[in-house]
């Protein structure tokens, strides 16, 4: 329900910047602006008409879905980790044009799915990870510079901040050696 109200949340704002005749767009991110540095919050919300929408739909509601196993709390935590580490970095190194659409976050949150099954070494995550490098594995040729009119940079600090998010998420699930029950035991036969 989570990741279908968000969505929902997608599609409203485009109702509205449709009405607004695009206006909304201009609220993307701005690079190397001052006035720019809001288009941060409102980015992955925005999209350049409905086809653009329409293409973040799927990805959104599946890897969306996926980042949300792990609970409400660390989705939450996870993509504002993506959210503002894509933002920043396309603020600092973005085209002089306006960045804009869930791209951050669906790469992101690819990227933090793939990256997971390694720090946490769990054989249904590395399962679910081989599923998703199978089915997209190949968008993450967007993070590289190559089609005019998308946003790479957005892409790859969205990666980045997905890579960070699943480190710092496997390193919280991480039980702590100074706690009882969880330090390796070494059993010495006194006989």
């Amino acid at each position: 329900m989570i990741i279908a109200a968000f969505t929902g949340v997608l599609y409203l704002t485009e109702a509205a910047d449709t009405l607004l005749g695009g206006a909304l767009d201009a609220d993307g991110i701005r690079p190397r602006r001052l006035d720019g540095l809001e288009g941060i919050l409102w980015a992955p919300l925005l999209h350049h008409g409905w086809q653009h929408l329409a293409a973040n739909t799927v990805p959104v509601l599946v890897l969306g879905f996926f980042a949300l196993a792990g609970g409400v709390g660390q989705f939450i935590a996870v993509t504002a980790t993506i959210w503002l580490v894509g933002g920043l970095g396309t603020w600092l190194t973005g085209s002089d044009s306006v960045h804009l659409g869930a791209s951050i976050l669906i790469f992101g949150w690819l990227v933090f799915l793939l990256a997971r099954s390694f720090f946490v070494r769990s054989a249904a995550q590395i399962l679910l990870a081989v599923a998703l490098c199978a089915v997209w594995g190949s968008v993450l040729w967007g993070v590289l510079p190559g089609t005019v009119g998308i946003s790479w940079q957005g892409h790859l600090f969205g990666a980045l901040g997905g890579l960070i998010a699943a480190q710092l998420v496997a390193r919280a699930d991480r039980p702590r050696a100074d706690q009882p029950g969880t330090a390796d035991q070494t059993w010495v036969s006194s006989s």
